[in-house]
């Protein structure tokens, strides 16, 4: 709808003389809004006021021209100029009756555009350390990306989602010793446990299954000549005595042992959840298939790259970052830099025109770095976009609860989900914006109540279902066509709002997805449960009029799409019963 009346009034811009020949009209697009009072009609745009200038002449003038140039349409029913030049638009009952016809029409698909050949878009979101299992912090990782990966989608553009796997460097050497420490205990090894190593139970367990033979390695020589006093100095000096112990074969042998027993938790854990990846993109391969040193090469070509104190630098204050970054240290090692710019230069280069990075809160100064690279290598800086994720606390009984423990365990995913369930876990981690804090309350989303927002919302599908079950029960049908026919019945004050809410959806579709934003289609859904319970409280569906039942019944099946469709993009089911 929203789209059809601005094309009105570009038609109507165009046939107005004074502004046909004005050059600046071309630069000032046609803006139109939902009204926040309906007594004002039900769109309005400003574009008088900011064509005035350009015309020479005052804003209501102007408002008049168009409206006299406006092309007859059956969506309009009057359209009114209002205050310095506003023009308000009046919409018919046809213009809703189509719209409802529409929704029956697509089902859930409906608010979906046609695909876009371009951009093409990488959306990476997670791509926690598999070191661990998941906990509650990245549960919103996953919930946010999955949904606005779902959002692009329904608003028409390609997307592949992608993990990538932090498989390299020195925290795949902690994990590996951390568990070769366990197996040792096991074996009937006394162990101090160092500070920096990975604790948790799951450490133990990966211990347990290992196929590698620990039981010749005894504390005292694995210790041997560690530091004690720097955490540090010591983690590495156990990872060293380890390699030289086991062999660095053997011990890379552990290593991925660990790796896959942990990566399998984790994949296993998200896809219980609901999220899914196209890739899992290795970090280890950005340098089994020297996709660094092809990075590099690029830079040092473009002559983006010198040398200082015998480290390389790239000259990341050519494009507005803060300093220089050295992507090869003085001892010839390439630096976790040089890696993200590889990667991302890589994504550009398997074909994809827009990068989006789901991160935590703690990466915004990742940004600037990365984005500097990009352009340094001949692509837009732009093309790059983090969207960054805040904490999240838990909450039982008003109380916060605490996250971790010294012993390294601490709230994860898994035992979330076990607890609230998936509904409640994925509809709650995007229920506010994402550089917003979340305070999850565990006792709410466990509820069954309307203060719940997931019940509330599954409840008024459910509610619909429940009146077609009725039907059945009184052995009468429902007539789609008849309904549709007959949609001019529908008069009631409730019956007008819905049908407006429900116009509502691709509008909202667009928003979420533009502003990157899933909390726009939860409160949208919230409203939209709200007036489907206002109207089921108002009024019988079952009426023995044939043609209003019809018509009523039509209304809240396309209600019944819409609410179905929207929750699928959050990744929340749509019961047929509560």
């Amino acid at each position: 709808m929203k789209a059809s009346i601005a094309k009105l009034v570009e038609q109507a811009i165009a046939e107005v003389p004074a502004l046909a020949e004005a050059p600046e009209v071309a630069s000032i697009s046609t803006t139109v809004e939902r009204t926040r009072d309906s007594r004002h009609g039900d769109f309005a745009t400003n574009v008088a006021m900011r064509l005035a200038k350009a015309a020479g002449t005052n804003p209501r003038e102007i408002a008049q021209q168009i409206i006299d140039k406006l092309p007859a349409s059956d969506l309009v029913a009057d359209v009114q100029i209002a205050g310095p030049g506003f023009i308000n638009f009046h919409l018919s009952d046809t213009a809703f009756h189509s719209e409802l016809a529409a929704i029956l029409v697509a089902g859930t698909a409906y608010g979906r555009k046609p695909t876009r050949d371009a951009p093409k878009i990488l959306l990476e979101f997670v791509s926690a350390n598999p070191t661990g299992p998941l906990h509650v912090g990245h549960g919103r990782h996953a919930s946010y990306g999955a949904t606005l990966g779902n959002l692009l989608e329904a608003d028409g553009y390609t997307v592949d989602r992608e993990y990538y796997v932090n498989d390299a460097g020195r925290q795949m050497d902690i994990l590996g010793v951390s568990v070769l420490l366990r197996a040792m205990e096991s074996a009937g090894e006394s162990i101090e446990f160092p500070e920096a190593g990975y604790k948790g139970d799951y450490i133990a367990e990966i211990a347990a299954t290992l196929d590698s033979d620990v039981s010749g390695i005894d504390a005292a020589t694995l210790f041997a000549n560690v530091p004690d006093d720097d955490k540090e100095a010591q983690i590495g000096g156990l990872i060293e005595n380890a390699e030289q112990l086991l062999g660095v074969e053997a011990f890379h042998a552990l290593r991925r042992q660990s790796l896959q027993s942990i990566l399998e938790d984790i994949q296993g854990d998200l896809a219980e959840f609901g999220v899914t990846f196209d890739r899992w993109f290795s970090e280890q391969s950005l340098t089994d298939d020297n996709l660094i040193d092809d990075a590099l090469a690029v830079l040092e070509e473009r002559r983006m790259l010198y040398r200082k104190d015998g480290a390389t630098w790239f000259r990341a204050t050519d494009f507005g970052d803060e300093k220089d970054r050295v992507v090869v240290r003085d001892n010839g090692k390439k630096t976790y830099f040089a890696s993200d710019i590889a990667y991302h230069y890589g994504k550009r280069e398997r074909g994809f025109d827009h990068l989006i990075d789901v991160l935590g809160s703690d990466h915004h100064g990742y940004v600037a770095r990365v984005q500097a690279g990009l352009e340094a290598m001949g692509y837009a800086g732009d093309s790059l976009e983090v969207e960054l994720v805040q904490f999240v606390t838990l909450y039982r009984g008003g109380e916060k609860m605490q996250m971790s423990t010294r012993s390294g365990e601490f709230v994860t995913l898994r035992q979330l989900r076990d607890e609230v369930g998936n509904d409640a876990a994925r509809f709650f981690y995007v229920m506010r914006s994402n550089d917003q804090h979340l305070d999850f309350d565990l006792e709410l989303a466990k509820s069954r109540s309307n203060d719940n927002p997931v019940y509330y919302i599954q409840y008024a599908h459910a509610r619909v279902a429940s009146v077609f079950r009725q039907l059945a029960e009184k052995s009468l049908d429902f007539d789609e066509a008849n309904g549709i026919s007959n949609f001019g019945l529908l008069k009631e004050a409730h019956e007008r709002a819905l049908m407006t809410s429900l116009s509502r959806y691709p509008e909202i579709i667009e928003l979420a997805a533009t502003n990157r934003a899933p909390q726009h289609l939860v409160h949208y859904l919230r409203d939209l449960a709200n007036e489907l319970h206002s109207y089921y409280n108002a009024h019988q569906f079952i009426v023995d009029d044939g043609a209003l039942r019809d018509a009523r019944l039509a209304l809240i099946s396309a209600t019944r799409n819409v609410i179905a469709g929207g929750l699928a993009i959050i990744g929340v089911s749509a019961p047929d019963s509560m």
